[in-house]
């Protein structure tokens, strides 16, 4: 039978352990790219994306033109704009298209991964390196007891939160201004 203590426990540690590993300098870069980009479009897939997407919302929040790349509403993408893609393989077939296509019509490329190798790392123009173990990622990173690139998902829906914590504070953004972007017909 299973102890939901020691796997809760577990869990915690890997995530603390990928956090102390994580380096300032890749931090703070995505960082001054989002507070200097007027657009952002978001990109990931599965899990993954789901983390990506909530990020997106957030940035909105915060004031930001964020666009998530699957949504219909999604304008073209051009010079002056941030990718932000997330993949732990760094080489997702249709991830790999979307960014050389972002890249063709002049977008920067900013990419989240554990990976030392892929595509995307080949024609990223910034990469941050979350070391947490995800699915098909080749690299030197925590390795995790959970299923398949668990630990990189929950390490990027906790990080992109850390991240709007300090955009908010350094955009000198209320918590009341971001209130007032939520969805207020619901």
């Amino acid at each position: 039978m299973s102890n939901f203590r020691e796997i809760s426990d577990s869990t915690l540690n890997e995530i603390a352990e990928v956090f102390s590993r994580m380096e300032d300098k890749s931090v703070r870069e995505l960082i001054e790219l989002i507070k200097e980009t007027s657009r952002i479009f978001l990109l990931g897939a599965g899990r993954e994306g789901l983390s990506v997407r909530a990020f997106t919302m957030r940035l909105m929040h915060l004031g930001k033109e964020a666009h998530w790349i699957w949504d219909d509403t999604t304008p073209a993408i051009g010079k002056r704009d941030l990718l932000i893609c997330a993949c732990g393989s760094a080489n997702v077939g249709h991830e790999n298209y979307i960014a050389k296509m972002a890249k063709k019509n002049g977008a920067r490329l900013a990419l989240i991964t554990p990976s030392s190798e892929g595509y995307l790392i080949s024609i990223a123009d910034n990469i941050i390196n979350v070391p947490a173990e995800a699915y098909k990622a080749v690299g030197n990173f925590v390795f995790s007891e959970q299923l398949m690139g668990n630990l990189f998902e929950q390490t990027l829906f906790i990080l992109f939160d850390v991240l709007v914590m300090m955009l908010r504070e350094e955009m000198g953004i209320s918590k009341e201004d971001m209130v007032s972007r939520h969805r207020n017909v619901e």
